[in-house]
C-alpha cells in the first residue's frame, strides 16, 4: 500500500476528504497518495497567514535565519532520500536529482544569510535644501503581505525552495502550491520547517487542485503572487489580478551562440559537449535548456557533427540508474506533444539528424537543422530533449537570430573576445547572458528572470526578497546633523 501524504496547514499536518495519486513517469508505478485540502482548510490556511503577518514581519532576524539554516542542514542529511523521491515522482535522472537537492541546500543557506543582513536601513540627510534642515530619512523594507507561491514540476524541490526561503527570510507568510504532478518533494520542506520555531500560520504547503486556484489567486489577503510555469497561465494570472504584485518566471527558447573566434578543436569539443548535455538534462524540461544553436558559418561545419555525436552519447533510460543522463518527460502526453512538434518541422522541410523517436513518456535526444522559422518548434518552448542548429554569417546576424523570439530568458555566447561579451550583454534581449557557456547556467543567488514574454520580476534569494517587500521611509525631525 502506498503511503498517503498529509499536507501542511498553518505549520501542522492535516488531511482532507480526497486524495490523488502520484505516479512515476518512467514505469507508471504508484509513488504515493496525497491528501487534497478542502475549501474550508484552504480558507483556514489563508486566514492564519493573514492573521500572523504583522507578528511574522516583526520576528527577529535570528529566529528566521535559524529556521532557514536548520532546513538547509536537514536537506543535507536527507539528500539521498529526497533525491530518490524527486526521481520517482518527476522521472529526473538520479544524478540530476541529487544536484537539485544540493541547490536547495544552498537556497536555504543563502536565505539565512540574507535574513541576517536584510532591512538594515539606509540613512539619508535631507538638509540638502533649507526646508530639510534638521531632518534625516531612514528607509527600511517591509513585507507587502502574504505570498502565494505557485511552483512547477520540473524542479519540484528547488523551485519550491525559491518561493519559501525568500519569503521566510523577508518575514512574509507564504502559502505554497506545489505542482500536481510532483507535490511530494515540496511537502518534504514542510517536514523540515515543522522542526523549527517559526510562528504557526507563517507557512502552509497546500496541494490545491488546479481548478480551485482561481479563487485563491483572487483572494485579496494574498497581495503577492510568485508563479513559475507556462506563459499562458502566468499572464492569465497577472491579467486577472492587475492590482496585485506578480513575479512571473515563464518560458524560454534558449539560444547558444557559437561565434567564429571559438574555433579550436578544444573550443568546439567543449561547446558541443555543453550544448548536448544542457539540451537534454532534465529531459529538456528546463526553461533555460538549450533549444537553439546559432553557429557562425566559420565554425558550423566542424561544430555540427560534434553536437550530433555528443547528443548520441547521452545515456537514456531508467532515471534510477546512476549512468542515465536523460530520463522520461513528466508524462506521456508531454512526450506526444514533443513528437508532434518534431514531425511538423520535418514535414515542413527540417532535416532530422538524430533522435525523433518516442517510447511512452520518453523521447530520444533529437537534433534538427534547416528548421523553417514559422514552425512551432522554432517559435515556442519545446520543453523536451530537442535541439535545432542554424548557420549564420557573423556576430550581428547571430545576435539578431537569438533575439528573433518572443521569449528572452537567458542566452549563452561562446566567444573569447571580451568586447564581444559586452556587446552581447547590450544587444541580447534576455534576462541573463552567459559567456563561454550555454544559457542553462544558473547560480541560485544571482538575479534570475526574463524579458519579453519570459516574465516579469526576478528570482534569486535577495531579489525575490525585494519583490516580496516595499520601501517605507521614516523622517526624523529636529536633529543636530
Amino acid at each position: 500500500m502506498a503511503v498517503t501524504h498529509a499536507f501542511w496547514l498553518a505549520g501542522r499536518q492535516a488531511t482532507g476528504d480526497d486524495t490523488f495519486d502520484v505516479t512515476s513517469p518512467w514505469d507508471g508505478r504508484l509513488v504515493g497518495k496525497v491528501s487534497l485540502p478542502t475549501d474550508a482548510q484552504v480558507e483556514e490556511a489563508v486566514a492564519a497567514a493573514y492573521a500572523v503577518r504583522d507578528e511574522f514581519a516583526a520576528t527577529p532576524a535570528h529566529v528566521r535565519a535559524a529556521a532557514l539554516d536548520h532546513v538547509s542542514r536537514r536537506l543535507v542529511e536527507r539528500t539521498e532520500e529526497i533525491a530518490q523521491l524527486i526521481s520517482a515522482e518527476n522521472g529526473k535522472p538520479i544524478k540530476w536529482a541529487r544536484g537539485e537537492v544540493g541547490r536547495a541546500v544552498s537556497v536555504f543557506r543563502f536565505a539565512a544569510e540574507e535574513a541576517r543582513r536584510f532591512n538594515g536601513g539606509e540613512a539619508q540627510r535631507l538638509d540638502t535644501d533649507a526646508g530639510g534642515q534638521g531632518r534625516l530619512a531612514l528607509t527600511r523594507r517591509f513585507p507587502k503581505g502574504v505570498v502565494l507561491g505557485i511552483a512547477p514540476f520540473n524542479f519540484p524541490l528547488n523551485l519550491c525552495a525559491h518561493k519559501i526561503a525568500p519569503a521566510i527570510a523577508a518575514g512574509a507568510p507564504i502559502i505554497l502550491k506545489p505542482a500536481p504532478a510532483t507535490p511530494l518533494s515540496g511537502l518534504i520542506i514542510g517536514d523540515l520547517l515543522a522542526e523549527t520555531e517559526l510562528p504557526a500560520g507563517s507557512w502552509s504547503i497546500l496541494p490545491v487542485a488546479n481548478d480551485h486556484m482561481p479563487a485563491l489567486v483572487q483572494d485579496e489577503r494574498l497581495p503577492v503572487i510568485s508563479f513559475t510555469g507556462s506563459e499562458k497561465v502566468g499572464y492569465a494570472i497577472m491579467d486577472s489580478v492587475p492590482r496585485k504584485h506578480c513575479t512571473l518566471e515563464l518560458g524560454g527558447n534558449g539560444a547558444a551562440v557559437v561565434l567564429g573566434d571559438y574555433s579550436s578543436d578544444a573550443d568546439l569539443d567543449w561547446a558541443a559537449t555543453r550544448i548536448a548535455t544542457f539540451s537534454n538534462y532534465q529531459g529538456g524540461q528546463s526553461c533555460i535548456s538549450v533549444q537553439r544553436v546559432i553557429a557562425d558559418a566559420a565554425v558550423y561545419d566542424r561544430l555540427l557533427p560534434r553536437i550530433v555525436a555528443a547528443v548520441e552519447a547521452q545515456v537514456t533510460g531508467d532515471p534510477g540508474d546512476d549512468k542515465t543522463d536523460v530520463g522520461p518527460l513528466v508524462s506521456e502526453a508531454a512526450a506526444q506533444r514533443v513528437e508532434s512538434w518534431v514531425q511538423e518541422a520535418v514535414e515542413a522541410g527540417a532535416t532530422l539528424l538524430t533522435g525523433g523517436e518516442r517510447d511512452g513518456a520518453s523521447y530520444a535526444p533529437t537534433v534538427l537543422t534547416d528548421v523553417p522559422a514559422d514552425t512551432t518548434i522554432s517559435c515556442e518552448e519545446v520543453f523536451g530533449p530537442v535541439l535545432t542548429v542554424t548557420k549564420v554569417d557573423g556576430e550581428g546576424a547571430a545576435f539578431a537570430a537569438a533575439n528573433d523570439s518572443k521569449y528572452g530568458l537567458q542566452a549563452g555566447v561562446f566567444t573569447h573576445d571580451v568586447q564581444v561579451a559586452f556587446r552581447a550583454h547590450r544587444a541580447l534581449e534576455v534576462g541573463g547572458v552567459v559567456i563561454g557557456d550555454v544559457p542553462s547556467y544558473r547560480a541560485d543567488q544571482m538575479p534570475y528572470g526574463g524579458a519579453k514574454q519570459s516574465g516579469v520580476g526576478r528570482e534569486g534569494v535577495k531579489f525575490a526578497m525585494d519583490d516580496y517587500t516595499y520601501e517605507r521611509v521614516l523622517v526624523l525631525t529636529g536633529l543636530a546633523l
